[in-house]
């Protein structure tokens, strides 16, 4: 498999996760530029990196799915990608750029378990139309868009479950 890395997906991946964690960071009264910048960096590099390629994975592995327990399938691989491991490493991004050393343990995975199986019901729904109704092309942005939002959630989870 080529792995692919855009421009585009970059720029839209930027602005979409630092406006999403910029808006977490609001609502918790925790909004630094650092932070917006970091996550910014993060969202135009590693998740504009990974994340297409990965739902690149998914599409060659269960291509063209034909009954629901394949498009089951499809909705479960791209929600276990946003696994714990995955939301511990956006709370310790969100940690280093605020220079909250000290919050750095292993806590944080208690953290992302606790974040993802509160939200499965949500996120298993919303990868499920993502993966299955959303064209190959348009699937980073309609996931960016949606971990924007869940950006939002795991920001406050680091509040709620710690």
């Amino acid at each position: 498999m080529k792995l692919e890395y855009k421009a585009t997906n970059s720029i839209r991946g930027s602005l979409i996760y630092a406006l999403g964690d910029s808006i977490a960071a609001l609502l918790s009264h925790n909004f630094c530029w650092q932070r917006a910048l970091g996550i910014l960096l993060v969202g135009a590099t590693v998740y504009a990196f990974e994340i297409p390629n990965y739902f690149n994975w998914i599409a060659k592995k269960v291509a063209h799915p034909q009954n629901n327990k394949q498009k089951l399938l499809r909705a479960s691989l791209a929600m276990l990608y946003f696994n714990p491991l995955w939301i511990a490493r956006h709370i310790l991004f969100i940690q280093l750029f605020t220079r909250q050393f000290n919050q750095i343990n292993i806590s944080i995975l208690t953290v992302g378990t606790f974040s993802f199986l509160a939200n499965i019901p949500v996120s298993l729904g919303a990868n499920y139309l993502i993966q299955n109704k959303i064209p190959l092309k348009n699937r980073f942005i309609a996931s960016a868009i949606f971990s924007g939002v869940m950006a939002i959630y795991y920001s406050l989870s680091a509040v709620w479950f710690y």
